[in-house]
């Protein structure tokens, strides 16, 4: 292929947008870069932070707009973010629902898992500082 990759974002489905925008706006500080209306609801959404984006699109809305796709409801999908400060993400989801409880894997990243309003898994991620000799 001669073409370089320059960024692949996820496009994650659910029943409804609403309930998951607090999880990534309210407490991650993503914004809402599009927004597109699907009935009396949104149909679809791209949530940006950085260089970082997710989108999420309606089961209804996908069915009207890409009617070959039928494999919408099989998720859920799992995303894996890494970041500079687990911390301040732990601060932020401290209500929010755990499904992997904070560990540091052997690869050398300290972890913790949540399920988001939408029923997909994310855990977040932040190297350990190597150990000092």
């Amino acid at each position: 292929m001669n073409a370089n990759v320059k960024r692949i974002t996820p496009v994650l489905f659910v029943k409804e947008i609403e309930p998951v925008l607090p999880f990534w706006v309210e407490k991650l500080g993503f914004t809402k870069t599009i927004e597109v209306p699907h009935g009396n609801n949104i149909g679809f959404v791209a949530l940006q932070k950085g260089n970082t984006e997710v989108m999420y699109q309606s089961y209804a809305s996908v069915a009207d707009d890409m009617p070959l796709i039928t494999e919408t409801r099989k998720g859920p999908t799992f995303l894996y973010i890494e970041v500079d400060n687990l911390d301040a993400v732990l601060s932020a989801l401290k209500n929010s629902k755990i499904v992997q409880p904070e560990r540091t894997a052997f690869y050398g990243m300290r972890e913790v898992g949540f399920q988001e309003p939408g029923g997909h898994y994310v855990t977040f991620a932040q190297p350990v500082a190597a150990a000092q000799h």
